[in-house]
């Protein structure tokens, strides 16, 4: 029997974050940057969790933004569920709540108790795994989360359908960027698909025909 693992897609928050729910036939789900803000954003994600009967066992963060860590303090109200974030993008959730507010929002602090993401680590749930693949740029400290089985990465804010992350934020940087993108996240393979932090889902091979930063003339 085939360890299938089933990905749901949640649009949340004004900026319309990307939130992910992974899970296999075991139940056991991973919540990757949960944005959810609003009561009815949360019970949208809660009510999908137990209509399903899922488990959540771990919280994953691709980066600190305070659109993709909106929900961190709900989810782990909710679930009790450890965090898990690259040391480099700590601080974003340490001073979460005084960043949301420069923006007009205020979130609940997410828990600071995480643990760290490294290059090459193996996440695992219930029978299926991802590994980390650290891709800095957008962020010093931004991961994605790859599946070699069923070859698709999670991008957070590094890779968008035809566009890739901002690097004029704090510690943004367009060179290191491109160096995660066509240096790792490309090497992956073509016929990855790709699940960014904004927008619609795509594959690295339409990026490298269409996305005009990463086209080869």
């Amino acid at each position: 029997n085939i360890i299938m693992i089933e990905i749901k897609i949640f649009y949340f928050n004004d900026l319309r974050e990307c939130t992910y729910v992974l899970w296999d036939q075991t139940k056991e789900c991973v919540i990757v940057d949960p944005g959810c803000h609003t009561d009815s954003e949360k019970s949208r994600l809660k009510k999908f969790i137990e209509e399903n009967e899922l488990k959540p066992v771990k919280l994953l963060n691709t980066h600190g933004h305070f659109d993709h860590i909106m929900g961190n303090a709900y989810v782990q109200a909710q679930w009790d569920v450890p965090c898990y974030i690259h040391p480099l993008d700590k601080p974003h959730l340490e001073r979460a709540q005084t960043y949301s507010e420069l923006f007009g929002y205020k979130i609940e602090q997410p828990s600071v108790d995480t643990i760290d993401l490294e290059d090459g680590q193996k996440i695992e749930f219930g029978d299926s795994y991802l590994f980390v693949l650290y891709t800095p740029g957008h962020t010093r400290g931004g991961v994605s989360f790859y599946n070699d089985l069923q070859k698709f990465v999670i991008t957070g804010d590094a890779l968008f359908a035809g566009s890739i992350g901002r690097t004029d934020l704090p510690g943004g940087d367009y060179d290191v960027l491109m160096e995660s993108l066509l240096g790792k996240i490309v090497k992956l393979g073509g016929d990855y698909d790709v699940y960014p932090g904004h927008g619609p889902a795509t594959t690295i091979v339409k990026e490298l025909q269409t996305n005009p930063f990463l086209r080869y003339e």
